[in-house]
């Protein structure tokens, strides 16, 4: 059977046969873009779905009652890290045993989140077809079988509505390199001309084309178990921000003025920017923190900000207490000293 783009499939079980929850689970895969989300149950948190969905993406919210994760209890900030995590991703499949538990509400939610990602969404709905609410009724697709429930979740899924994250790429060089040829030295900063009093700053080009003349500076090395932290932070522009300061030891005033077009579309380097564009550097991104700057950006763009606008802005301002807080909880990576120059 063939998948229309980004649809909804009822997955119809009236008798509650286990087969069907447990190959939901069986089926669930990350890292080939197929998650299966179990809601919580009896949760009344209004932002609960959004939680578990990213507790599926492999996020963590922090715990206690004073957690620094506690202002993604609103709904809309939760769904919006939901959305960046599964477009940054490449999420093509969501499936939700016993969606027939869901309110109206959190139905209405998933719904919505389909839409601004373009998944496909398979709810699997354990009670007679009748029962149906209005938005799930209108669906055209229903199935109900083993056999159509095996081939349902052996498709690849439709392509991603938003790719932020592609296949990275080798940075080319510049194209007055032919064959042959000995590059000159490649700076590791771009420096702009000294400015006058008054004069406005220069432009500064992205990082894409930074990339085609400038080396690239390394990254700094951390251990696996300090990656593996950073990449459990539910936040993508808090997980976006620590990782940067974590692979380049960058100060937070670099973060202020990161933009959209400051990170390579491969997400393979990212250019930090000192003030009035004097001193920037082009620096490599790690491997595990590709993902993470991935999420920042489709955090960013699902906020409909223009490229220009600073990247990080709203954790280093408004919500700068909860980088702080997070960058307390990682003492090992020794970021709590740049995250203290933060206003409270």
């Amino acid at each position: 059977m063939a998948v229309v783009y980004g649809d909804v499939t009822i997955v119809v079980d009236e008798q509650d046969d286990l087969f069907y929850t447990r190959a939901a689970l069986q089926a669930h895969r990350p890292e080939e873009g197929r998650i299966t989300v179990q809601p919580t149950p009896a949760s009344a948190s209004p932002a609960a779905l959004a939680h578990d969905m990213l507790y599926a993406l492999g996020k963590r919210l922090a715990p206690g009652p004073n957690s620094p994760d506690v202002w993604l209890d609103s709904v809309n900030t939760a769904w919006l890290a939901t959305a960046a995590w599964g477009v940054a991703m490449g999420v093509r499949h969501v499936a939700v045993p016993r969606a027939h538990l869901l309110t109206l509400r959190r139905i209405d939610q998933l719904l919505a989140w389909r839409e601004s990602t373009g998944a496909q969404l398979t709810l699997l709905w354990h009670k007679p077809p009748h029962e149906l609410p209005p938005a799930l009724a209108r669906v055209e697709r229903r199935i109900s079988g083993r056999d159509q429930f095996e081939a349902l979740l052996a498709e690849p899924g439709p392509i991603p509505t938003r790719p932020y994250f592609p296949p990275a790429t080798p940075m080319t060089r510049p194209a007055a390199l032919a064959a042959g040829q000995s590059p000159a030295p490649r700076p590791r900063e771009t420096r702009a001309a000294p400015l006058r009093p008054g004069q406005p700053a220069h432009p500064c080009t992205g990082a894409m084309a930074t990339a085609q003349l400038v080396q690239a500076a390394p990254s700094i090395e951390i251990a696996s178990e300090e990656a593996a932290a950073l990449t459990a932070l539910v936040h993508p522009l808090i997980a976006g921000a620590l990782s940067v300061l974590a692979f380049t030891r960058a100060g937070l005033g670099s973060l202020r003025f990161t933009r959209d077009l400051d990170i390579t579309g491969d997400v393979c380097a990212i250019k930090l920017h000192g003030v009035g564009h004097r001193s920037c550097t082009l620096h490599a991104v790690p491997a595990w923190a590709r993902p993470l700057l991935a999420g920042a950006r489709a955090h960013h763009r699902l906020t409909a900000h223009p490229p220009g606008d600073g990247m990080f802005a709203p954790v280093l301002s408004a919500e700068a207490r909860h980088l702080r807080a997070h960058a307390r909880r990682l003492p090992q990576l020794d970021l709590s000293v740049p995250a203290d120059a933060l206003a409270p």
